[in-house]
């Protein structure tokens, strides 16, 4: 979990791939549930009205399975979303200032929150507002700064293998594993 643009998707999925688990992003469920984009049904319904959804979808998706989920940015506002995440998930926040995710997402036009005159105030606000939340269901905090997603990769593994989650065969890095001899 994290603010908009802090790396949940593209991590989770490298996460996934390295765990052998499937990838599941809760925004693109419930897109699919809704069958148009997050930012249309915001501009048409409201965004209680997501939360709404977006808390069904938690809810489901949270029931243990084996699967890496990313949850959207606004997850944490409902409390109810709070407790089933911290009580059946491993949760790990991915902390970026808001300067870093405004370098990330100043061209990004998909984000209903961040379609505002001045979004890096924005960013400021909902980091001010979401941070304590975050940190109230996290297992764990890393903050993801500038390493790149292999880098956090790799945090995330051996966090996850001190966690008990992951075995040490899964956290080497692919890079780290020798092919087998030839004799």
């Amino acid at each position: 979990m994290g603010l908009p643009g802090g790396g949940k998707s593209t991590v989770g999925r490298h996460l996934a791939k390295r765990l052998r688990r499937t990838f599941v992003d809760s925004d693109t469920v419930i897109e699919q549930r809704i069958a148009r984009s997050i930012r249309s049904f915001f501009e048409q319904e409201g965004e209680a009205a997501f939360r709404d959804i977006e808390s069904q979808v938690i809810a489901e998706l949270s029931v243990p399975q084996g699967i890496v989920l990313a949850t959207g940015g606004g997850a944490t506002l409902r409390e109810a979303n709070r407790n089933v995440l911290h009580a059946e998930c491993h949760v790990i926040y991915l902390r970026s200032t808001p300067e870093e995710l405004y370098r990330r997402l100043r061209h990004d036009t998909q984000r209903p929150l961040l379609q505002v005159r001045d979004p890096l105030a924005r960013l400021r606000e909902m980091h001010s507002e979401r941070d304590p939340l975050y940190q109230s269901v996290a297992h764990f905090v890393i903050d993801t700064g500038r390493p790149s997603v292999p880098a956090l990769v790799n945090m995330l593994m051996m966090q996850l293998e001190l966690m008990g989650i992951a075995g040490a065969d899964e956290v080497a890095s692919p890079a780290d594993q020798q092919p087998p001899s030839a004799g």
